[in-house]
Formats: C-alpha cells, structure tokens, sequence
C-alpha cells in the first residue's frame, strides 16, 4: 500500500506541475487533514443545504464526497481509508473547479422543473448569488461554532423555505433575488464578516439611561446592528435625501449631522438623540 502510495503522489504532483496557473484550492492543506477535509466539503457540499449532513471525515462523508463527484465505485478510486484517496479526491475537485464557477453550490441534477431551483440554474446573477451565500454561510458557520451553530443551521432552513415561496409571488426572480442580498448581508452583519465601523452611541430624549448602541457595517446594502437595553434590531440603509436612514422590522434610525430620530418598535413614538461624545 505505501508503494502504491507514492508512485500515486509522483504522479499526482506531476500533473499539479503542469498546471501553474490553477487557483488556490484544498492542496493549500495538508492531505487528509481536518482543515483539507472541510475545504473539500465547502467545495463540494455534502449537505443538503438545510443544517444536514454527515459528519466530516466519515466513511459515510467519503462515500457522499465519491458520490457528489462520480467517482464512486469506478475503477482506480484508491481505499478511502489511505492518504491515495485524499490525493485522488484532491485532484479531481481542482480539475472540476472551472466548470463549479457557472453554478449555484447546489447540483442541478435533481432540480425540479418549474421550481425556485430550477430558476437558480437557469440564471447566471442568481447562481452567483447561491455560490456567494454558500462561502459566507461557511464563514458563519465557522464562527458559530461556540455561539449555538444548531441555531444558524435551523435559520438557515427556514431561510431556504422562504425563498422558495418565491413561486408565489408576480415577481419571482426579482424575490429570490432579495432573498439572497437579504440573507447574505444579515449574516455578514450579525458574524462581524466585513469591516465595520466603531460602536456609535445614542443618547435620546436628554435621558443617559435611554441609549441606542449603533454598530455600521459595509454590506451591500449598507447595514447596521443596533442595541436597546435586551433587544437588538438589523436595519438595512434606505434611500434619503439627506443624512442616513435605516430601516429594521420595527426599528428606524435617521441620522443626521451626528443627530438622530430613532423609533424602536411597532408604534413606539419617535425619539430624539445625539451622539455621544
């Protein structure tokens, strides 16, 4: 098996030689490793998208992994239990890289017709929105490891239903369209995953004790995370003639010339503030 081994990675890197100009990919990882065997399931998703999946580094992940790429009981596929394997799956993501840049992170394969899918793999924007998602939803998911990860998996899937009801609405694309922006800004706002700038204070209505804590983030949309007391509310900027205006669910935030009208909550009245110095 260890001769096997080598004459096996001779010939792997023999092939890697030939190809300078190939992007960065899961070889920037030690082979086998815990970190090259999450950037393999990142580039070829073994999940479902919703929160499920085998647990990586499995035999159960590597048959999904074979199955995810069509190597799966074909000829040549070296023993998942040996370093071979790493190398074969390795060389077989790079080389299917290029084609991966077209569409979403899901396969197609399975797309029903007529469904929200189907549409994403018909549409260059909408698959380069899904391919977007996949990356900071990883990012998120790496970060959420000790801050609940059970809840941003759930959110998750309740985020895909959501988009998915897209069908019902006139203006489908257009709906699965925010569907990704809305989604892929909260969770570069709520994870900290863009520069963002210093928490800003508010004082409202001349009372200390009555003080929004604003943090801005350089999303696209541009957003901001503000905290009243327990609650916490994400607002996305709105188009103003003049100064900044951020709208949440219930929440508003209008500054202007480092004064600002905050309302906080359905039918709250409005309050008046200024920045702290």
């Amino acid at each position: 098996m260890k001769k096997y081994v080598a004459v096996f990675l001779i010939a792997f890197s023999a092939c890697a030689g030939a190809e300078d100009h190939e992007p960065a990919g899961p070889e920037a990882s030690a082979l086998c490793s815990s970190a090259w065997q999450q950037q393999i399931d990142e580039s070829v998703v073994t999940g479902d998208g919703q929160g499920h999946g085998p647990d990586i580094g499995s035999d159960e992940w590597k048959s999904v992994v074979e199955f995810k790429l069509g190597i799966r009981g074909k000829p040549g596929v070296p023993g998942r239990d040996s370093e071979a394997w790493c190398a074969y799956v390795d060389q077989v993501v790079r080389g299917d890289r290029v084609a991966q840049q077209t569409g979403p992170s899901f396969s197609c394969d399975k797309a029903a017709a007529g469904s929200i899918e189907e549409m994403i793999c018909k549409d260059a924007e909408l698959s380069a929105l899904d391919r977007k998602l996949s990356d900071v939803y990883a990012a998120a998911t790496k970060l959420a490891v000790n801050m609940h990860p059970p809840v941003l998996k759930s959110e998750q899937r309740g985020w895909i239903k959501g988009r998915d009801a897209c069908w019902k609405s006139d203006t489908r694309r257009e709906c699965v369209r925010q569907e990704y922006v809305r989604r892929i800004t909260e969770l570069q706002a709520w994870y900290r995953l863009v520069p963002h700038s210093e928490t800003v204070f508010f004082i409202c209505d001349g009372n200390p004790s009555n003080e929004v804590a604003a943090t801005f983030f350089e999303t696209d949309p541009a957003t901001l995370i503000a905290e009243r007391g327990d609650s916490t509310s994400l607002m996305y900027r709105q188009p103003s003639a003049s100064g900044s205006k951020y709208q949440g669910r219930n929440e508003t935030l209008w500054e202007h010339q480092g004064e600002a009208l905050i309302t906080w909550g359905a039918g709250a009245p409005e309050m008046h503030c200024k920045r702290s110095p």
